[in-house]
């Protein structure tokens, strides 16, 4: 089994117009109330891709039911914690000629629901595959990351961590088995910019000499690299489309790698699945279904 835990979700609130006017009425276009959050969308996407996993995490308030709503009635199985105070936050995503964010804070996050949650991670056994994605509330303690990963030691399974800053950095002595900062993040890691795909797989290779096993960089529109458990370095660019939706695309894109690695066991072949999988979320208002990542993917061998 698949477990994806999202600290922070939210109900996304998306909007499409020609152009954002600032300090004027705007009137939208399209607009769609989705549940979000990296480790939801992972699982969203797993879903699509004909992977069974399950959504864990807090909800809270009204919003929160609505989340709660929203993946049931996407087929999505959750077992989200509910907190007595607070509400589930609300992100509103723009989308004009530029993509413009604005993201709510989340609820508090008490020490017993931090507790219900690692016992409900108790229940993983050998095989299974955990994905921490994403920030962390200013209520919870900074080594949740850390906590969590220590306490699945000795279990044989895989854990992927899609975060930024310490909280990837002081998971890595845990050796987890897929890490995807992009280019900018990982140049944040390390004070520098990242230009290019070499120097992305030479600090690839440095998170990898940090303990990381598969190393995943996604580059936006120049692709990604991909640093590997054998030691191989794959590299590739994008498939040609037009980017409709860049939001969740890295998520798309991790739960694309784990497809293709359940499905082959080859490093190489998940790289690519994970490439088709966010370039065909990134190409769609939805999220990437199946037949449009084996397109982009049949695309990808092609060249």
């Amino acid at each position: 089994m698949i477990y994806t835990v999202t600290f922070n979700p939210a109900l996304d609130y998306i909007v499409r117009l020609d152009q954002l006017n600032v300090g004027e009425i705007n009137r939208a276009e399209y607009a769609e109330i989705c549940a979000g959050g990296k480790g939801i969308n992972v699982s969203l996407v797993l879903k699509n891709l004909g992977h069974e996993s399950k959504a864990l995490g807090f909800a809270a308030g009204f919003t929160g039911n609505q989340l709660m709503k929203a993946l049931k009635e996407q087929g999505c199985p959750a077992d989200f914690i509910s907190l007595e105070e607070g509400m589930t936050r609300i992100n509103v995503k723009v989308r004009g000629r530029e993509e413009t964010e604005i993201n709510g804070q989340g609820p508090e996050i008490s020490r017993t629901a931090v507790v219900a949650l690692m016992m409900q991670l108790e229940r993983m056994r050998k095989g299974d595959i955990l994905v921490l994605a994403g920030s962390i509330p200013d209520s919870m303690p900074e080594s949740i990351y850390e906590k969590i990963i220590e306490s699945q030691q000795g279990k044989d399974i895989k854990v992927v961590v899609d975060a930024t800053g310490e909280l990837l950095l002081e998971v890595l002595k845990y050796q987890p088995f897929l890490i995807k900062p992009n280019h900018r993040e990982l140049g944040d890691l390390f004070q520098t910019d990242i230009k290019n795909k070499e120097e992305a797989v030479f600090y690839g290779k440095k998170l990898q000499e940090m303990g990381a096993v598969n190393v995943l960089v996604s580059m936006a529109g120049d692709g990604a690299v991909l640093v590997d458990g054998n030691g191989c370095v794959h590299e590739s660019g994008v498939p040609k489309g037009t980017v409709i939706n860049s939001v969740g695309s890295g998520d798309s894109m991790v739960a694309g790698f784990l497809a293709g690695y359940l499905e082959t066991g080859d490093y190489e072949k998940a790289f690519y699945m994970g490439i088709a999988a966010g370039s065909a979320s990134a190409f769609s208002e939805k999220f990437a279904t199946r037949e449009e990542t084996e397109k982009l993917l049949n695309d990808i061998y092609l060249r």
